[in-house]
């Protein structure tokens, strides 16, 4: 007791509580070893101590330790040989992969909504269905037909639906509320008209033709543009509708129309910010001849913004004129969020992307780490392939939303310099409507790679694993199947190509083969264009492409579906995610019954180790309750000092009811978190782990309760000391006690064989000696006759062979009295024979043995 510190030194050894950790000051309870084994616990502490001189580097190291554990991944980790780490770390990787995945779908959501599409549909309506007249309603931008059309739109519905100067009760409306589009739809500068051109002799004519065709104008080709001025430029030089300008001057874009891809180049006009000087201006370039014979595509550009729901619609509408005469009306409407930070909820959407940004920062991280550890084997792997492909779109789009913000801020600043002029958004509505197909790829991509997480469960692989499995099968039909499919595709193309719009050209033709395979296609156009051979391509198409082709593709996955199926009903998934929970939750009611079980015994031992029953508990008394129980020094030193308030190493009357009063409360907390978790009820395994800590005086039966008490006391978490849980720490040295106890009766057994080895020993020795003496003997009387010779001999083997007998009776008796066994509790006791008291008839008869 003279090592064990002063209870006032650990008074906090014991402040968490008793089913949380025991501080490093109880480590120092062990200084005084007993017994023997003893010493194996002061290395302990010795080792601890070694481990506090290096805190700082040990500190360190588990820094770098956790940081590296955040990019812990199944490629990262040695996960094969360890299913319950496999299925810990898909957790922790589902989990935050869910939280990215979150962010992400709150950022694309924010990015758009319903409203775009009826802002949308508002606009088109406007511009595309309104009739120039009243007599004819289907005059409209959609029903183009010649040159005529468009000019009765653009002086039309084109002015009336830009410039809205009136009330719907045809009052003018106020200066401050003009150029609103719907009243509500502000016009940003002003609108712009464009046409590109090709020059004469673009195309060669037939020599036959020649005398009396001059001119040729050749479809629209970039090469073959007509960049000469034309038309009034010399009496109107400062005009720009009749030169020229680049694609560079205009800062425009190239646009894909129905027939050709159009440059962003041409000869351009400007319409004013008002409907008379507007309608001058159309109304000029009609008289003058503004679109000729060369003329290949006009385009109508502008662009209005909705303060209400803070969205931009750029328009663009296009008319092309084919070398075949007419016109192919085509429009583009994109509506897009400019202006990303407006209202609270943008902020947010803000905030979830800097957490975005943070998110691919760590997935380059986790994806720098398997490429390293991995090396050129990585992208072997889809899901690693998909995880690049994410990452790469996620920094473009990252890229392009700050170029987004910067570029229109630039353009809002000029135009609000000079709202007189066209505002050119396109390029940047282009862009937008690109970096938002871009995330609708990263958002689809990242759903899909769920399935990465989730592919430990065999029902979950069962899409996968049919594809994989059939891979060949299909690649093999595939050949096949578009071998057919283009042969058709080619047929019809020839067949109705000049007839039918769904023919019309090769790309047409092979989509609307597609479209008949779903049950969409109109019979009676391929009869009409052809009585006979149309209904024979469609039956030919029908049967073999629909019955034939398409029940082979289904055949082949129904079969590898089956084969999978069957494969996967017998087989065992690699770690059902019940199983781990439902580890977790016995895991859990394990750790609130050790911690009430650990109640139980302090709360027996305040009633039971006041032996002297004075009402007084002093250290001594505490000690040996517990120690009977199964706990160890520094364990009881902790919860001794914790309520040993004035150190004098006794717990007076009123320590002993504060200490019952914590361990009640500590005890109603445990049995409500466990009903809580479990309902109301008795505790599984509470008698079990009770009876398990029985005094070690019980003999051998001990070890096996410990064994079934290790098996589920170590595993459990705890807060840790120097690495080492709690609960763990409770065990072992529970053990420790057991195996002293168990060494100290094995070493009494090994002194009573040695004893035994020793008496066999001198009894061979005493046999030698016997059989001297009675040669001695013989020897000693040669002058005696033979009879004489014999009875002496008879009469000395004899007394030998009784004395050999009587030794024999009473050493198996005094062996059976002093058997190790009946001795093995009392440490310290070896019990001998008779042979080492020096007693030679003693010697003699422990020979016997």
């Amino acid at each position: 007791m003279s090592n064990r510190p002063a209870s006032a030194q650990s008074r906090t050894a014991w402040d968490t509580g008793y089913g949380d950790s025991i501080h490093n000051d109880t480590d120092e309870a062990y200084m005084a070893p007993t017994r023997s084994a003893k010493s194996s616990t002061s290395q302990m502490v010795t080792s601890a101590a070694d481990l506090k001189k290096s805190g700082g580097a040990g500190a360190f190291q588990s820094f770098l330790k956790g940081i590296r554990s955040l990019w812990a991944t199944r490629q990262t980790e040695e996960t094969n040989t360890n299913r319950e780490l496999y299925v810990k770390t898909t957790l922790r990787e589902l989990i935050v992969y869910i939280v990215f995945l979150v962010i992400l779908c709150v950022i694309t959501f924010g990015m758009t909504s319903t409203t775009m599409y009826y802002f949308t549909n508002v606009m088109q309506s406007l511009f595309l269905e309104t009739p120039w007249n009243d007599s004819n309603q289907d005059g409209n931008f959609k029903n183009l037909g010649s040159v005529e059309d468009f000019w009765d739109f653009a002086k039309g519905p084109l002015l009336d639906s830009l410039y809205m100067e009136t009330n719907y009760n045809n009052e003018s409306l106020p200066e401050d509320e003009l150029g609103y589009i719907y009243y509500e739809n502000k016009l940003l500068g002003v609108p712009r008209i464009r046409q590109l051109r090709v020059h004469n002799n673009s195309c060669k004519v037939h020599e036959d033709f020649q005398s009396f065709i001059s001119e040729c104008y050749d479809s629209y080709a970039e090469s073959i543009e007509d960049k000469e001025p034309f038309g009034e430029y010399l009496s109107e030089k400062n005009s720009t509708a009749w030169r020229y300008f680049s694609e560079d001057e205009l800062h425009g874009s190239s646009h894909w129309g129905m027939l050709n891809t159009y440059s962003g180049a041409g000869s351009y006009v400007d319409l004013g910010t008002r409907k008379d000087p507007s309608t001058d201006i159309i109304t000029h370039l009609f008289d003058k001849l503004w679109i000729r014979r060369g003329t290949r595509a006009v385009f109508i550009d502008f662009t209005v913004y909705n303060a209400n729901i803070n969205l931009f619609c750029v328009v663009r509408l296009l008319a092309e004129f084919p070398a075949t005469g007419g016109v192919i009306p085509s429009w583009t409407f994109r509506t897009v969020k400019l202006i990303r930070y407006v209202s609270v909820g943008d902020y947010f959407i803000l905030a979830c992307e800097v957490i975005f940004c943070l998110f691919i920062l760590y997935y380059m991280v986790e994806e720098i780490l398997e490429i390293k550890k991995h090396k050129l084997s990585y992208f072997k792997s889809f899901w690693n392939i998909l995880d690049i492909v994410v990452i790469i779109i996620s920094i473009v789009c990252i890229g392009f939303n700050i170029y987004r913000t910067l570029e229109v801020n630039d353009k809002l600043t000029a135009l609000l310099k000079n709202p007189d002029v066209y505002s050119d958004f396109e390029r940047l509505s282009y862009w937008e409507t690109r970096f938002s197909n871009a995330i609708a790829i990263a958002v689809f991509m990242a759903w899909i790679k769920i399935f990465k997480y989730i592919s430990f469960n065999k029902t979950m692989t069962q899409l996968s694993s049919t594809l994989g499995r059939c891979a060949k099968d299909l690649a093999g039909f595939f050949v096949m199947f578009i071998i057919i499919f283009l042969a058709f595709t080619q047929l019809g193309y020839l067949l109705f190509g000049t007839q039918v719009e769904d023919f019309s050209s090769f790309e047409n033709s092979f989509f609307c083969l597609f479209r008949i395979i779903l049950g969409d296609f109109d019979f009676h156009q391929l009869e009409q264009a052809n009585r006979i051979l149309g209904p024979i391509f469609f039956m030919l198409f029908v049967f073999f492409v629909f019955f034939v082709l398409i029940n082979m593709f289904l055949a082949i996955i129904n079969d590898t579906y089956s084969e999978v199926k069957s494969d996967m009903a017998n087989a065992k998934n690699e770690f059902e995610i019940a199983d781990y929970f439902k580890k977790g939750y016995e895991k859990m009611l394990d750790k609130l019954n050790f911690k009430r079980d650990k109640i139980v015994d302090i709360q027996k031992a305040l009633r039971t180790a006041d032996i002297n029953q004075d009402k007084q508990l002093d250290f001594d008394e505490w000690r040996q309750d517990l120690k009977s129980r199964g706990y160890a020094d520094g364990e009881i030193e902790a919860m001794f000092s914790k309520y040993d308030c004035d150190g004098d190493r006794v717990l007076d009357e009123e320590e002993q009811k504060r200490m019952q009063a914590d361990l009640a409360d500590q005890k109603a907390a445990l049995n409500k978190e466990y009903e809580d978790l479990n309902g109301k009820g008795d505790r599984p395994g509470t008698g079990r782990r009770s009876s398990s800590r029985a005094s070690f005086n019980e003999g051998d039966s001990g070890d096996d309760s410990d064994d079934e008490d290790s098996g589920t006391k170590s595993s459990r978490t705890g807060r840790t000391s120097n690495g080492v849980s709690y609960e763990e720490f409770t065990v072992l040295s529970r053990r420790v006690d057991r195996m002293e106890h168990s060494i100290g009766s094995i070493v009494s057994k090994i002194d009573a064989v040695l004893v035994k080895l020793e008496a066999m020993e001198k009894a061979k020795l005493k046999r030698r000696e016997t059989m001297g003496k009675i040669l001695d003997s013989i020897t000693e009387s040669d002058g005696t006759s033979d009879e004489v010779k014999r009875e002496q001999m008879e009469k000395l083997v004899r007394e030998e062979l009784e004395r050999w007998d009587s030794e024999t009776s009473v050493g198996v008796h005094s062996a059976r009295g002093a058997s190790p066994g009946g001795g093995s509790g009392q440490s310290g006791l070896r019990p001998r024979s008779r042979a080492e008291s020096g007693d030679p008839k003693d010697n003699h008869m422990t020979s016997s043995l």
